[in-house]
């Protein structure tokens, strides 16, 4: 059994939880898990039905630190270019002008990704593996930090399509959000109705969450610079490696896997329990940062066979089995 390490959350996870307090309900695990992104450079995926405040929350946290921040709008008639930019002719000057796309920032909320076709889909393989994008014969490199914050509606929703396994595997982390508990909800009810009306001219309509989120002004991007190089200084033994790369490599062989990890999900166990570790206040990873975020590594880089589906078996049942094997 992992035992829980007592530690004192860093004065970067506090400010950060703190802001989102004032808006976001509960959650406390996703907020987490958008440090941990941010901290590492990793890309996230969130994945829950409609209106558990997913949009809301990465967009509170965007405004708790002084970072270029745009969102995308995935809906099917969506273009590669949308996200992009393209090459824009002048007719002043007969010649090609570039226009960049909101793809160049720091922090990209992709909402509902999952809305767009794959072509779309796949225009942001490049900018997130290699934080570049090829606008013509022409390649850019993005803003620094960069990353993508994902957000989709489970597959079995109307008018969803799967995310391709290439892109699936560039996202460090995959975080399923559930409804709130009853006192969470009940919090969120409470809020709802101290919001009061937005006057415009003689008109007026009512507040939402997002128009009570606030400006924070306490972290800049030089905060978030400094963070991520402690989190470069967090210690992680051979140990805790060979416990990584075994996890791993027992996707790989397991007799109900098809499709097992690629070397990705090692790197991004790695990384993201070191984050974990800084957060907790810890200058060290320990094995209850792989167990905690095992599962938001691994389940969406698996795929079981086509009997382990029938017999039903769960990618979740699979990955359970696999680290009580190891404890």
């Amino acid at each position: 059994m992992i035992q829980a390490v007592e530690t004192k959350p860093s004065e970067f996870s506090r400010i950060i939880r703190e802001h989102v307090a004032k808006t976001v309900v509960g959650q406390h695990e996703v907020v987490e898990r958008v440090m941990i992104a941010l901290l590492t450079g990793g890309h996230l995926l969130l994945e829950g039905v409609p209106g558990i405040a997913k949009t809301l929350l990465v967009q509170t946290v965007g405004k708790a630190i002084d970072l270029q921040f745009k969102r995308v709008q995935f809906t099917i008639d969506l273009l590669p270019s949308d996200i992009v930019g393209s090459e824009i002719l002048d007719q002043r000057s007969s010649e090609f002008r570039i226009h960049k796309g909101p793809v160049f920032t720091n922090l990209l909320l992709a909402d509902e990704i999952n809305r767009a076709s794959p072509k779309v889909q796949s225009a942001l393989l490049e900018a997130m593996q290699e934080r570049k994008v090829s606008i013509g014969d022409q390649t850019y490199v993005l803003p620094a930090p960069f990353l993508v914050i994902a957000t989709q509606n489970p597959v079995e929703q109307a008018g969803t399509f799967e995310l391709p396994e290439a892109q699936l595997d560039r996202f460090m982390l995959c975080h399923r959000l559930s409804y709130p508990s009853p006192e969470d909800e009940t919090e969120v009810v409470r809020r709802s109705l101290k919001l009061k009306l937005m006057r415009q001219g003689d008109g007026a309509v009512p507040m939402t969450a997002f128009d009570a989120i606030t400006e924070s002004g306490f972290l800049h991007v030089n905060d978030l610079s400094e963070a991520m190089s402690r989190v470069q200084e967090v210690h992680v033994s051979e140990v805790f490696i060979r416990d990584c790369v075994e996890l791993i490599q027992r996707t790989r062989h397991h007799p109900r896997i098809e499709l097992g990890c690629s070397p990705r999900a090692v790197l991004a166990l790695v990384q993201a329990s070191r984050a974990r570790a800084f957060l907790c206040g810890r200058s060290y990873a320990v094995p209850e940062d792989l167990f905690a975020l095992a599962e938001d590594v691994i389940l969406h880089r698996i795929r079981l066979t086509y009997e382990a589906l029938a017999d039903g078996h769960s990618p979740s049942d699979i990955l359970t089995e696999l680290l009580e094997s190891m404890t």
